[in-house]
């Protein structure tokens, strides 16, 4: 059996990270998708591909991805129904995609020559919800915490290449 799906378009509103009760990081987003053919007449149309992201995968999308950006996802799609709350008799049907891998789908220069890059700050994810009270080490931002500094350490072995001609591929 085969379940495969790569998508590629624009975010259509910023991420938010959330987090289960048990602490694992998720995120939802909408894709706006062209469709490749206009019809004759008339104006090309667009799919709105729900997206929804796990772990890691889903920091990745809430820390470098916002609104207009060009994102690539590939992934599976998913069914799942649920019972309104409100109205006992109506049940709802949703397919969405279930992201594994996620790329950029355009430069950090593309994106500002089209106005959909602001620079960020990307050292913590943003998050709509305080994470819950557990032992266990949380993701959750700290207020008025500053931001961790990245360190790489002694990079004193490494070699400048300056062209490509001495790579081996």
């Amino acid at each position: 059996m085969l379940n495969k799906v790569i998508i590629m378009g624009r975010l259509t509103a910023d991420p938010e990270l959330r987090q289960t009760p048990s602490g694992v990081s998720t995120c939802q987003i909408t894709v706006a998708v062209d469709r490749n053919y206009t019809p004759q007449g008339g104006e090309r149309q667009t799919d709105f591909i729900t997206v929804v992201a796990w772990r890691q995968t889903a920091e990745f999308i809430s820390r470098y991805f916002a609104k207009g950006r060009m994102i690539i996802v590939e992934g599976g799609l998913r069914t799942r129904t649920y019972d309104d709350k409100r109205y006992p008799d109506v049940r709802h049907y949703v397919t969405e995609v279930q992201a594994e891998n996620v790329m950029f789908g355009e430069t950090k220069a593309a994106a500002q020559a089209n106005g959909n890059y602001a620079p960020q700050q990307f050292s913590q994810p943003k998050y709509s919800q305080p994470a819950p009270a557990q032992s266990a080490p949380q993701y959750a931002p700290q207020q008025n915490a500053p931001a961790p500094a990245v360190s790489f350490g002694d990079l004193g072995d490494f070699e400048e290449v300056i062209g490509d001609g001495d790579l081996p591929f």
